[in-house]
């Protein structure tokens, strides 16, 4: 009985040794890359560049994670997804991020995808572009969202969006008007002092002339009863009552 076990054993390691031997055997050499995708932005050209030297080994030594990240390194790319197709070729498939806003200084290159990732590229597109402290990414797309709907009444966009180091926001519209919302407060959200102005618009600013719609206006919405209009030039002669908040 003990016989038959080593003998068995020994049968293991010898298939073992087979096995390794198969699978480092230059017999099954990696011959073509098949990469997949709906690809806007990626180029041939920059697989081809991030790939030189890093491939090695075989079909079965290749190290899969290894060039999964070579792959996400690529400009544009956001996720990448590797495997082996037998006999001997690899099949990657890669997910693009979908640009939804700058973020920060354009020369920055920093962008904003779908989901409030922020990732290094190019763009020529026309996207709002949004600031604030690190890690405020989300919080900010969450109220480009917010702000969007509340304005669509007017028919206006807001495009750039800034939250400063002491959580004040601004909005700069596609009218060119700019809005300062200030801080949030608990008896008094931004999102409340915004409804307040929409309501108030068509009678106030939106009966101005066009040439004053034109220039570079401030509206001030931190008053709890209206807000306060800031024209070059011009001298406001009454506040709303109130003192908005520092």
């Amino acid at each position: 009985m003990a016989a038959n076990a080593l003998f068995v054993l020994a049968g293991l390691a010898a298939a073992w040794v087979a096995g390794a031997a198969l699978v480092q055997s230059a017999a099954f050499p990696l011959r073509s890359i098949r990469v997949l995708g709906a690809l806007q932005h990626v180029e041939r050209s920059q697989i081809v560049d991030a790939l030189q030297g890093r491939v090695s080994g075989t079909f079965f030594t290749v190290d899969l994670d290894g060039l999964r990240s070579v792959f996400e390194t690529i400009a544009w790319v956001r996720r990448a997804g590797v495997r082996r197709l037998w006999p001997d070729r690899l099949e990657v498939t890669l997910e693009e991020h979908e640009a939804f806003a700058r973020w920060g200084r354009r020369e920055e290159r920093r962008l904003l995808n779908q989901y409030a990732e922020l990732f290094s590229a190019v763009s020529e597109a026309d996207l709002p572009a949004f600031a604030g402290p690190a890690g405020s990414e989300r919080e900010v797309a969450r109220r480009y969202a917010e702000f969007r709907a509340l304005l669509s009444p007017l028919g206006l966009e807001p495009r750039q969006i800034l939250l400063s180091d002491r959580r004040s926001w601004y909005l700069r519209l596609d009218s060119g008007l700019v809005l300062e919302l200030g801080r949030d407060l608990a008896n008094d959200p931004v999102e409340a002092r915004l409804a307040r102005f929409v309501k108030a618009y068509p009678a106030t600013l939106g009966r101005l002339n066009r040439r004053l719609q034109d220039t570079n206006l401030r509206a001030d919405l931190r008053y709890p009863d209206g807000f306060v209009l800031r024209v070059p030039g011009l001298r406001a002669e009454r506040a709303p009552r109130g003192r908005p908040p520092a």
